[in-house]
């Protein structure tokens, strides 16, 4: 039996330039829900067997695969529909942290329907630097406070994630200035997210 596609807005950008925060807030709108790819991993358990598999890699320093990103990310969508935290008949997913790359924009395409992409963008990286800085002292997330780790985090953005936005229509693709106000780009997020909210509502 095939797996039913989820409705889904994906958020999308460089490491710092708010798709956490914004998904935060969009997600506490009715009909939309927000998953952190990010926020599934650092949940895991790491005395069970996906959190053990996934330290053989981080311990290294090494990505983890594909494949497993996309296991666990699918389970913790499966538990929290489940919960019924998330409804997939009546919300719209608010995705952001994965795809990283295009191989995992592959192996989705079975998993999500992609109705939007908000592609959040910083010409300054200096300024996103400090934001993931402060960020690790404010939220006390030891991933985000060595600068070396955050700069190369950066590198494998260029190298690898920005080619995410190939993988889809550009018709569907918004490109949103991230340096202003949370409140400014939360407008300019809602102002292509409503029409699509607005059809899903209708059955389109």
């Amino acid at each position: 039996m095939a797996t039913e596609r989820r409705k889904t807005v994906l958020l999308f950008g460089a490491p710092g330039v708010g798709k956490g925060t914004q998904g935060r807030i969009l997600g506490q709108i009715p009909g939309f829900f927000h998953m952190s790819s990010g926020d599934v991993f650092r949940s895991i358990d790491i005395e069970s067997p996906e959190g053990q598999e996934i330290y053989k890699y981080s311990s290294r320093g090494e990505l983890v695969p594909d494949e497993l990103s996309i296991r666990i990310w699918k389970q913790g969508l499966d538990a929290r529909a489940t919960l019924s935290m998330y409804k997939p008949r009546k919300d719209i997913l608010i995705l952001d942290g994965i795809p990283r790359n295009i191989e995992q924009a592959r192996i989705l395409e079975q998993h999500i329907d992609v109705l939007k992409v908000l592609h959040l963008t910083c010409s300054d990286e200096e300024e996103m630097i400090h934001r993931i800085r402060h960020r690790a002292i404010r939220e006390n997330r030891a991933d985000d406070a060595n600068e070396s780790v955050i700069r190369r985090r950066f590198e494998i953005y260029r190298e690898e994630s920005s080619q995410v936005l190939s993988c889809y229509p550009e018709e569907i693709i918004a490109h949103i200035d991230a340096m202003g106000s949370p409140a400014g780009v939360l407008l300019s997020c809602l102002q292509q997210l409503v029409p699509v909210q607005d059809a899903h509502f209708r059955g389109a």
